[in-house]
């Protein structure tokens, strides 16, 4: 399989389609790039090269014990984009990859990155503090925490079959398949590498990464999103950011790019042709 190997040993798993201009896609926790599917068959077919990787910990990369912390996820991607010679490169990250996105593009991506995407992400910061009262407090994270220790298995059931896709709403259309996929993308991830990503994408403070980009970038955030709540998170990044265009989509999930993939990917294209 395709990988690289870091500066600390650690090998990451990449998937690299196409040729044209590079979009290179940063999956959510707990996930792969198996997430992003839909994306990437959709604009390789519109003349695009489409790369994605499975970040540290996660899918088909080293099930790293340290290392798991949003500084060293962008050193990665960093060490990816060099080694491919990605340039003039859309970088589009979901939920905690949209956290990973602003953290590369802020400290890695001058001179490489053309535009980013944000959709569902975590910035500018999901915890609740004093600064930030509209977060989540902490105890919902250590309960994820308890959750995972607990039964890693039935915790990656229960995700994908209620908040993340919507399925618990009234009148949804479940898909098993898809329920399946991400418990099948989660398992293939090491215990430690997800537990310490809890902390990475709650407590990470973007708010400087945000204020430092200076490429367009796209905001896209379900209005019923219930993993990362629209108010704390896309409404804000939008307007921290220099250079924005905030979309949101009423009823739609958290995992609106797989539920939804029709609409995400048009508007997706519209933002990179624009």
């Amino acid at each position: 399989m395709p990988s690289i190997t870091t500066n600390d040993g650690t090998e990451i798993y990449y998937k690299d389609w196409g040729k044209g201009q590079p979009i290179v896609f940063h999956h959510g926790w707990p996930l792969s790039a198996d997430d992003w599917d839909a994306q990437m068959l959709f604009f390789l077919s519109k003349g695009y090269r489409v790369i994605a990787h499975d970040r540290r910990g996660h899918g088909r990369s080293s099930q790293t014990w340290e290392g798991n912390d949003m500084d060293t996820y962008a050193d990665d991607v960093a060490q990816l984009v060099r080694a491919l010679d990605l340039k003039d490169a859309i970088h589009i990250g979901h939920s905690t990859g949209g956290g990973e996105v602003a953290r590369y593009v802020a400290q890695h991506g001058k001179g490489r990155v053309a535009k980013a995407v944000l959709i569902g992400a975590v910035p500018p910061i999901m915890l609740k503090t004093a600064a930030n009262p509209g977060g989540l407090p902490l105890e919902v994270f250590d309960g994820f925490r308890a959750a995972l220790a607990a039964n890693r298995a039935q915790f990656f059931r229960d995700v994908p079959a209620g908040p993340f896709y919507g399925y618990n709403r009234p009148g949804a259309q479940v898909s098993q398949g898809v329920i399946d996929n991400w418990w099948r993308q989660g398992m293939m991830g090491g215990a430690k590498a997800h537990y310490d990503c809890i902390k990475a994408f709650s407590e990470t403070d973007f708010n400087d990464d945000l204020k430092a980009i200076e490429q367009p970038t796209l905001v896209m955030h379900g209005e019923d999103d219930q993993i990362v709540p629209i108010a704390d998170s896309g409404l804000l990044s939008a307007k921290i950011l220099k250079n924005s265009v905030l979309k949101t989509y009423p009823g739609f999930p958290h995992g609106m790019a797989t539920t939804h993939a029709d609409v995400i990917n048009a508007d997706l294209l519209a933002f990179i042709q624009s």
